[in-house]
């Protein structure tokens, strides 16, 4: 019997995998239930994570697939795990978990979100970042691992271009972030003519926080994404050098709620940030 685990982060980035891990052997839902047996509805469910399908079960499909051992064991180890909670953390997102898996389940939440926030105090929120910004990001990784992780990050901003149904995106960038030079005055300013771009999409707001404030307020607490979506509670997803988490237990997405607002109030208006966003390009192409 399926345990009620539906809805959860790590139930729905089971279901992400498990449908991506399907397209990319070339089977149907139809056919794979042919293989397995059950109706195919079954397998429908456990893809969009209405229904949570037994470790055995993930194995059978795994088989069915012709998945590698090491995906086969990794996915029936997430429908194994016992959650007393929601609250997920995920352990070996630096890397010893390879790198397709790794932002599956961050780009899932990405495209079926309807809003997405992203508090990003140290850098430039991921989803806005031009490929040479992410790549200076990434020089303490494996060089044999950049490349892939690039094309990864920039493939992700495709989801704030769909032309029906893309998110809102709404970025609060502490403005220490602006006058970091990852990757040379070039690069950056590369990168905040970009932000600047991407600003002009009706779909796509981008609002400074004051370096020079003296109070506190929640974006000091570290970095943070706040995902809504049209039919699931919110979730947040907090990324360490080892491990990320998501959260969705509801007393815990209320105080990151009560943060977002917190930086709403400190942070600059859109115009007055799109001005300091433009001077700091003027002083960094003037500095070549």
């Amino acid at each position: 019997m399926s345990r009620n685990r539906s809805g959860s982060p790590r139930n729905r980035a089971l279901g992400a995998e498990l449908r991506e891990i399907r397209e990319r052997a070339g089977v149907t839902v139809r056919e794979l239930a042919q293989r397995i047996g059950g109706h195919h509805s079954k397998y429908t469910r456990n893809e969009q994570a209405t229904r949570s399908p037994s470790p055995e079960e993930v194995a059978s499909i795994m088989t069915a697939l012709g998945a590698s051992e090491a995906e086969r064991e990794r996915l029936t180890e997430m429908a194994r795990e016992h959650v007393t909670g929601v609250n997920w953390l995920k352990s070996g997102s630096a890397g010893s978990l390879g790198i397709a898996h790794e932002l599956t389940d961050l780009m899932e939440f990405e495209r079926t979100a309807t809003s997405i926030t992203d508090i990003s105090p140290i850098l430039i929120p991921g989803l806005l970042q031009t490929s040479d910004y992410a790549r200076a990001v990434m020089g303490g990784m494996p060089s044999h691992e950049v490349d892939a992780r690039v094309a990864m990050r920039v493939g992700r901003r495709d989801v704030l271009m769909r032309r029906n149904d893309a998110p809102d995106f709404h970025a609060f960038i502490e403005e220490s972030a602006l006058h970091k030079q990852l990757g040379g005055p070039d690069v950056m300013a590369e990168q905040l003519h970009h932000i600047s771009t991407m600003a002009e999409q009706a779909n796509v707001t981008v609002q400074v926080i004051p370096a020079s404030l003296t109070s506190w307020h929640a974006a000091l607490g570290g970095p943070f994404i706040y995902f809504e979506f049209p039919k699931a509670p919110p979730i947040v997803h907090l990324e360490h050098v080892s491990s990320s988490v998501f959260l969705s237990e509801s007393e815990d997405v209320a105080a990151y709620r009560q943060a977002v607002d917190s930086v709403a109030r400190a942070a600059m208006t859109i115009d007055q940030s799109s001005t300091v966003i433009a001077q700091r390009i003027t002083e960094l192409e003037g500095a070549q």
